[in-house]
């Protein structure tokens, strides 16, 4: 069984920031360092899509296109905490985000483009308009 508890969404201008924390609770064999983690937005009428996904022990990095170079993910292990820094954020990045748990352990491009196998938290709400 997995939690996981998302925050630090709200409202910010065209070229803001935010950043989102995401707090794991793992009750399995395996502790929370064993996954890989990530971050998925989705938007009404729109499917999930994954925005950035991390390795277990970080040594693997996804991005999509569309936030490349302006967002970072990172995970503490030691929090069980996995972070997601967005920098200069636009219109377009307006959506629900939601963090995950990969069960399978797949990579993280692979995992980024797949919506099963992950646990999923109740999701945060990012909005930028000015």
């Amino acid at each position: 069984q997995v939690q996981l508890v998302e925050s630090g969404g709200g409202v910010v201008q065209p070229g803001g920031s935010l950043t989102l924390s995401c707090v794991v609770s793992v009750v399995r064999r395996s502790a929370y360092d064993s996954y890989p983690v990530g971050w998925f937005r989705q938007v009404p009428g729109k499917e999930r899509e994954g925005v950035s996904c991390i390795s277990s022990r970080s040594t693997h990095v996804y991005y999509a296109d569309s936030v490349t170079g302006r967002f970072t993910i990172s995970r503490d292990n030691a929090k069980n905490t996995v972070y997601l820094q967005m920098n200069t954020l636009r219109p377009e990045d307006t959506a629900v985000y939601f963090c995950a748990v990969d069960l399978t352990r797949r990579s993280p491009r692979r995992g980024c483009a797949e919506l099963s196998g992950w646990d999923w938290g109740q999701g945060t709400q990012v909005t930028v308009s000015s």
